[in-house]
């Protein structure tokens, strides 16, 4: 049986090995889109634009987020017990106090957003507020702070700029074939066999890196949230806590209007209600969140 501590060890390892090939993937990807196009600049400049956009989304994505939340700032006076919950929780874990933020829906959730601890803020549904216990409430504040000292919103970051790298070149490959790139290469140059063969592959690889991109995504997001599950539960030293909690928000059929596609993955359950239960790997595959069912059996198997 696996204690928090070891828990919490394999699936920071399992994150960066994902890391790791993600990185060797774009050197590959970038390599035979070069070489197909025979030239660099196309690669640097798309670079350096993902760069650009990631970095305009790390420093304002917090506010854009909560923006489109429709999230409220709430202080010690606002929601004394809240308030008094992350305190002492952030007390637990070494991290200066977040701001607390109010989303007015009946839905039970929560995400946490900011680009580091220092400028962290954790957001609550009302719904959340009303419906958990205390202990549960508990387990859920500790999970999002747990994403916080964990720095998963700059590796978020660093996983958006990698993805839009592939994406951009990818379609920019596409672009490029589809306007005659690949035969006036071949036609101009000897040897335009091997080069015909290196074209066909990078076009292959253009259709099929964004699919690949967005599983380690995926893949790395489902990962951040079983670390933040152990983390959580080694932080209130309490796993049965966080477990009951997913179990009341997973079955509260209640969907979270607030919610959209881009910020899905930031709350501690999906806010999109599923009533299908049933799901292949392919389905797992393309999921933000873990399966609820695993999450609350990797809680409960965890001894404190």
């Amino acid at each position: 049986m696996p204690t928090l501590y070891t828990h919490s060890d394999l699936n920071k390892r399992k994150t960066w090995l994902l890391m790791s090939v993600f990185f060797v993937s774009i050197i590959l990807i970038g390599y035979i889109f070069s070489a197909a196009m025979e030239s660099s600049g196309i690669l640097y400049f798309a670079v350096g634009l993902s760069i650009v956009m990631s970095f305009v989304s790390y420093w304002w994505s917090d506010k854009i987020v909560l923006a489109m939340s429709d999230a409220k700032p709430i202080d010690h006076d606002t929601n004394r017990e809240l308030y008094h919950i992350v305190e002492n929780l952030c007390i637990a874990a070494g991290l200066p106090t977040p701001k607390i933020y109010i989303i007015n829906d009946t839905a039970p959730n929560a995400f946490a957003t900011g680009r580091d601890p220092e400028h962290a803020v954790v957001a609550v549904t009302a719904g959340l507020l009303q419906k958990l216990e205390k202990s549960e409430l508990e387990g859920v504040i500790a999970h999002e702070l747990s994403h916080i000292g964990n720095r998963d919103i700059l590796l978020s970051t660093i996983v958006t700029v990698l993805v839009g790298v592939i994406v951009l070149l990818a379609d920019w490959f596409r672009r490029w074939t589809f306007w005659g790139g690949g035969r006036k290469r071949g036609n101009d140059r000897e040897g335009g066999q091997l080069q015909l063969i290196i074209i066909i592959a990078a076009v292959v690889l253009s259709i099929l890196a964004p699919i690949f991109a967005y599983l380690m995504q995926f893949a790395i997001s489902r990962k951040r949230e079983f670390l933040a599950d152990a983390d959580g539960a080694l932080l209130t030293r309490y796993p049965d806590g966080l477990a009951r909690a997913l179990e009341k928000i997973s079955a509260d059929q209640e969907p979270l209007e607030v919610a959209n596609r881009a910020t899905a993955h930031l709350y501690i359950a999906s806010p999109f209600k599923d009533k299908n239960k049933k799901r292949g790997f392919f389905t797992k595959a393309f999921m933000t969140h873990p399966p609820v069912e695993e999450r609350i059996a990797a809680l409960r198997d965890l001894k404190v």
